[in-house]
């Protein structure tokens, strides 16, 4: 926090009013399958999206990125209809889909930063959700989580236009330190599965490959076109009833009807069919394995997601894989896999406190082996969980 506070009082000559924080997630298990209603589990860090701000009565949003050249600069009541194609359309998105539901008239002036670097860890999802806080603070607006949640997604899908699901921005408003979320996106019912008094200690490792990624220009949208597609098909091939192909998940398709048609689909729809109901299983046993205090069954559930993301998810760089075989090998990892939607980013794992200096070690040393390029980006971060959105 103290780098926005110190920005803020150099630009403003004042103090900062307010100062906001939204940690970063990791989603252990549940990759990929919260577009199609299923059951994801999610981690916050005490590494995330920092906000230093003060009210602006006149109803202009005026925001300086230390991570971004261009200074976001607009109003409330008129933002531009079509995202412009930087860092601010998460914020303009933002901005429109609260306004829709509630009268804004009170803007703001700061400064916001990102403490690691962006790929994987929901950093735009972060971002909006630390707007939204200030911004509903500022206006006397007491949305409901559900709300804050539902808002930060409207914006990255109609205004940012990413297909994402509520995984993100749920694991940044309900995640309580040392407890597992366990979130079935079917109806929203969620449960905080505390640590276990019998549990091994264990850290979170964020391994960053070197290489930055955008979800609105990836593979991700493709992804979730593919799923919906198959879901379509399996509705049609077992004679059920079905709607429109943009409102049809995955989640209303027996596990019967897919393995009785999966034969019929393209390899491509066949492929995100069987990481579906297979993230699902692991999602379920894995939130089983942590309530027991079994990190060795929880991180070897992690690494089986982070080979179907590999085989029938079809993500990952090469930087990302390389990454990931290095962990599967790599003594005191419980579990790891790629963070995010796995476009380049990063990897996270669970990992034992007492082998922190020989992980970074080796995994440094192997993966700049291969990509020896990507040394001056390339870092290994330790991190315990936190407690979800909050302003201080």
């Amino acid at each position: 926090m103290s780098d926005v506070i110190k920005e803020f009082e150099s630009i403003y000559k004042e103090s900062p009013a307010y100062t906001a924080f939204t940690p970063y997630r990791i989603c252990p298990l549940g990759a990929h399958i919260d577009h199609q209603l299923g059951i994801i589990t999610g981690f916050t860090i005490d590494k995330g999206i920092h906000l230093a701000y003060a009210p602006r009565q006149n109803g202009v949003v005026e925001l300086k990125s230390l991570q971004f050249e261009k200074r976001c600069q607009f109003h409330v009541n008129a933002v531009p209809e079509t995202k412009q194609n930087d860092w601010a359309d998460y914020l303009r998105g933002a901005a429109i889909a609260l306004g829709k539901k509630y009268p804004l008239h009170i803007g703001m002036y700061g400064v916001i930063n990102g403490e690691l670097p962006i790929g994987g860890l929901s950093s735009s999802a972060a971002v909006i959700i630390t707007f939204l806080t200030a911004l509903c603070h500022l206006n006397s607006l007491h949305i409901t989580a559900k709300e804050m949640i539902q808002t930060a997604r409207c914006a990255e899908n109609s205004y940012v236009g990413v297909s994402c699901g509520k995984l993100d921005q749920s694991c940044e408003v309900y995640c309580r330190k040392d407890h597992l979320l366990y979130m079935d996106m079917l109806d929203d019912h969620t449960e905080l599965i505390p640590k276990s008094s019998d549990m091994k200690p264990y850290r979170i490792a964020v391994i960053f490959s070197g290489v930055e990624r955008s979800l609105a220009g990836s593979g991700y949208n493709t992804r979730v076109d593919e799923c919906r597609a198959a879901a379509y098909a399996l509705k049609a091939f077992a004679g059920l009833e079905y709607g429109k192909l943009s409102e049809t998940v995955l989640r209303e398709v027996p596990y019967e009807v897919y393995l009785r048609y999966k034969d019929l689909l393209p390899e491509n729809w066949r492929k995100r069919t069987e990481h579906y109901y297979s993230e699902f299983d692991r999602a379920r046993r894995g939130a089983e394995a942590w309530r027991r205090g079994d990190l060795a069954e929880f991180g070897r559930l992690i690494f089986e997601s982070g080979r179907s993301s590999i085989d029938s998810w079809e993500t990952g760089s090469p930087e990302l894989k390389t990454l990931y075989e290095i962990m599967t090998h790599t003594d005191g990892i419980y579990g790891g896999r790629f963070s995010g939607a796995g476009f380049n980013g990063c990897c996270m794992a669970l990992t034992d406190p007492a082998f922190t200096d020989d992980i970074t070690k080796q995994i440094t040393e192997e993966y700049l082996r291969i990509f020896p390029e990507r040394k001056d980006k390339f870092a290994v971060y330790f991190c315990y969980s936190s407690d979800g959105v909050h302003l201080d």
